[in-house]
């Protein structure tokens, strides 16, 4: 039974940081992938960092440079924000699956979901 436990999440002013943490527990694929995706009220889940077992990264063109998907040696998967919107506000969801990062920004893509942590971004 694999579980993602996202945390870090909470409120921050325009062009502040935050560090999101993702814990998992249950999984043991060898080709891994692994990935941040974020859903705004009333808009469409959208990937906005990916990491596999290359070490190999994708992200969303609104995030590129302001956003840093890492994996630290503990296997703990990190998304850093920085230079934080308004329109970063919503909830951020961990997500697991198999592949290469290129796909890893697409949900039909990952297998497996946390509950999601909530992010304010505050103008």
């Amino acid at each position: 039974q694999v579980q993602l436990v996202e945390s870090g999440g909470g409120s921050v002013q325009a062009g502040g940081s935050l560090r999101l943490s993702c814990v998992a527990s249950g999984y043991t694929s060898r080709n891994y992938l692994m990935g941040w995706f974020r859903q705004a009220p009333g808009k469409q889940r959208e990937g906005l960092a990916a990491i596999d077992s290359d070490d190999e990264k994708a992200y969303a063109d609104s995030v590129k440079g302001r956003f840093t998907i890492s994996l630290d040696d503990k296997k703990i998967l990190y998304l850093q924000m920085n230079s934080l919107k308004p329109e970063d506000t919503g909830t951020y969801y961990c997500a697991a699956g198999s592949g290469e990062a290129w796909v890893g920004l697409r949900a039909e893509f990952m297998d497996y979901w946390g509950k999601g942590t909530l992010v304010t971004i505050s103008s």
